[in-house]
């Protein structure tokens, strides 16, 4: 079975998804001096990775921030018993699902939105208000979208389709065979076509 290559989305979607902005999926993997890791280091060298994974597991752009600083809180609190057994992203891996796991729960008690939209960026003082409406109801879009993924699929699409990270690395890093990883990315791209086929419906009406 080929790779899949990123997914070509039509219009303004196009640009929320960077397939060619390739991530560092394990950065600083190990040090050069085989010391432990201290937090600080922990929180300079993966603090980007740790807000991925939350992204990826559904937390919404405007919790991102603070979830990811609680990730780091559960690493202060276990850092002294991490044995190595796995690697230092695979360990982090499973604490930001963890954390994502409690938000989602928590929110859905309290029966907010849940979304999974990337972040805005600042807009530029060459679009014009058109433009950036027609940005700001895409990302609306691709966040419902995303929100109406299973977990598994949606883990794997952003990882591979916002974040350009390879199918192999997203194998390795959720545990899982590569044509599962492909297959996932099959399905969570047939579920994106449909719902974006409904908003298209919708809007023709």
């Amino acid at each position: 079975m080929p790779p899949p290559t990123p997914f070509a989305m039509a219009s303004t979607l196009t640009a929320l998804l960077r397939p060619g902005e390739v991530v560092d999926l394990d950065p600083a993997e190990a040090r050069a001096d085989a010391q432990p890791w201290t937090l600080r280091e922990i929180y300079e060298a993966h603090w980007g990775f740790v807000w991925r994974a939350l992204r990826a597991h559904g937390v919404r752009e405007a919790d991102l921030e603070d979830q990811t600083h609680e990730v780091f809180l559960v690493v202060h609190r276990k850092l002294a018993g991490f044995e190595g057994r796995s690697s230092l992203t695979t360990w982090l891996w499973g604490i930001a699902a963890r954390v994502a796991s409690d938000w989602r729960r928590r929110a859905h008690i309290r029966r907010e939105q849940i979304t999974a939209a990337p972040p805005e960026p600042a807009p530029r003082p060459e679009q014009s208000p058109d433009t950036q409406a027609a940005e700001a109801q895409a990302r609306a879009t691709l966040a419902w979208i995303l929100d109406g993924m299973p977990d598994e699929q949606r883990v794997v699409f952003a990882l591979f389709e916002l974040d350009g990270v390879a199918a192999d690395d997203i194998a390795a890093l959720v545990g899982c065979p590569l044509n599962t990883v492909h297959s996932r990315l099959r399905l969570a791209r047939r579920h994106f076509e449909k719902a974006l086929a409904r908003v298209h419906a919708r809007e023709a009406r």
